[in-house]
């Protein structure tokens, strides 16, 4: 194994690879922004680098400002984490360039599923069934217009380079088409630096269901399905698996499926399918090439530990798992906690937390950053936490969930617990009645 592991990121992630490095026995270095430097991360980290200041761009998204960082402290590989560098393929690039392991997929890889015009081509090829629309990047409004008549309005406008919502754009009806495309195309140039755009059918009443895969050279596996439908302006609130809403032959097709297009790829190391699912078909819509924000809802349902294993295949190049080690039981759930007020438009809600006190008890984890005293600054995502309950069976999970979010105590500052025990207590949830727009549909507050 590695002996020394530099994490590429801050707060609840930079936390979770510092712990899986340990049980390895990798020293790890944590890289911090000046507003960071007492964080956890940089605490439980062998060694810590400040890399510039809070913008990111600074400090967390500079390329050199890591390299100095490798440089100086000897780190043979790079945990890149999710968000920030964790999909960019020139960081990838650069990382490998310089000798050192990327704990990730290739750079090729990174940019071809990265762009989701050729992610969907790449797909399509392989064997998953697509989404009706584009069949690359949009050249003009007057070529969108066709392209929405052929398919049938509703559609949806997407960047090509990016994700969370950015960029993205849901027309009913041909006279918003002009006006919400030139906005899509100048919201994909500003977050992206790519204002390339696709369109697909949009689907009203969708689930959101992810694949997780491990793959080496010399196997993939699958560790089952995700349901991600909980979403707030395409922001994941909740994710569970089992999904409560497919079939078991449904479920065997979507992961043979997912398995046979991740081994044909040639794809390395910890990845994320997602499909759209709706009145019994699924379609392909993206791939993550890194560790997912919900990764650890799949580690407490199959019992294995995603970013250690994620660590095993950058070293040896193979997966030490066996699709026979897999053995999913009962239900789980996780909640992802944020310094947000939902009473305020989920106003973010930075300060200093001046009492904390996490759950505990029988099959509960929490993954955090937080202690008494943190500050939560406004620089970065506002997530500090995630609730993770697993239960006999959904309805046990649910309230595994629901009494360990009551003993979660945090002051200092508003976060969005109280919403999840209203979002778990809802009789659409418990009943399984929902899709991804279910949120902008109900008055939590």
């Amino acid at each position: 194994m590695f002996k020394k592991v530099l994490i590429a990121n801050r707060g609840e992630i930079a936390v979770r690879v510092i712990r899986a490095c340990k049980e390895w026995g990798v020293s790890t270095v944590a890289v911090h922004s000046d507003v960071d430097t007492d964080s956890m991360h940089v605490r439980l980290a062998d060694e810590s680098v400040c890399i510039g200041s809070h913008q990111p761009q600074n400090s967390y998204l500079n390329i050199s400002a890591l390299m100095s960082a490798v440089d100086l402290t000897g780190a043979e590989a790079i945990h890149p984490g999710y968000g920030f560098l964790s999909e960019n393929a020139k960081f990838a690039d650069v990382v490998t360039k310089h000798g050192i392991k990327f704990i990730g997929p290739s750079s090729d890889l990174i940019s071809k599923m990265g762009d989701k015009i050729e992610a969907k081509r790449i797909a399509k090829k392989n064997g998953l069934p697509v989404i009706e629309g584009s069949e690359g990047a949009i050249k003009s409004y007057q070529d969108a217009k066709k392209i929405c008549l052929d398919i049938g309005y509703p559609v949806l406008i997407k960047a090509a380079g990016g994700g969370g919502g950015k960029g993205m754009k849901i027309v009913e009806k041909e006279n918003q088409l002009e006006e919400l495309f030139s906005t899509a195309k100048s919201e994909a140039k500003k977050y992206f630096g790519n204002d390339e755009l696709y369109i697909e059918k949009y689907f009203k009443n969708p689930r959101h269901i992810e694949v997780q895969i491990m793959s080496g050279k010399n196997r993939t596996v699958h560790l089952g399905e995700r349901d991600c439908s909980v979403q707030r302006r395409h922001q994941k609130l909740i994710e569970e698996t089992p999904s409560p809403v497919l079939t078991d032959v449904e479920r065997k097709d979507l992961l043979s499926k997912t398995v046979k297009m991740v081994e044909k790829i040639g794809y390395e190391g910890a990845g994320t399918v997602e499909f759209i699912y709706e009145k019994g078909k699924f379609y392909f819509l993206e791939m993550n090439t890194r560790v997912q924000v919900e990764h650890p809802v799949t580690e407490v349902q199959t019992g294995i530990d995603i970013v250690k294993e994620q660590m095993w295949i950058a070293f040896s190049g193979d997966t030490a798992l066996k699709q026979s080690d897999i053995d999913p039981r009962g239900h789980s759930i996780e909640c992802r906690i944020n310094a947000e007020d939902p009473a305020k438009n989920f106003q973010p809600s930075p300060g200093t937390i001046k009492v904390c006190h996490q759950p505990s008890g029988f099959r509960t984890r929490v993954d955090g950053s937080i202690f008494q005293g943190c500050k939560i600054t406004p620089y970065y995502d506002s997530l500090i936490a995630k609730v993770i309950c697993k239960g006999r069976n959904r309805t046990e999970a649910i309230q595994r969930t629901l009494r360990s979010l009551d003993e979660f105590v945090v002051e200092g500052i508003t976060t969005t617990v109280d919403l999840h025990k209203k979002i778990l207590n809802h009789k659409k949830f418990i009943d399984s009645d929902f899709d991804t727009n279910w949120m902008s549909r109900e008055k939590f507050y």
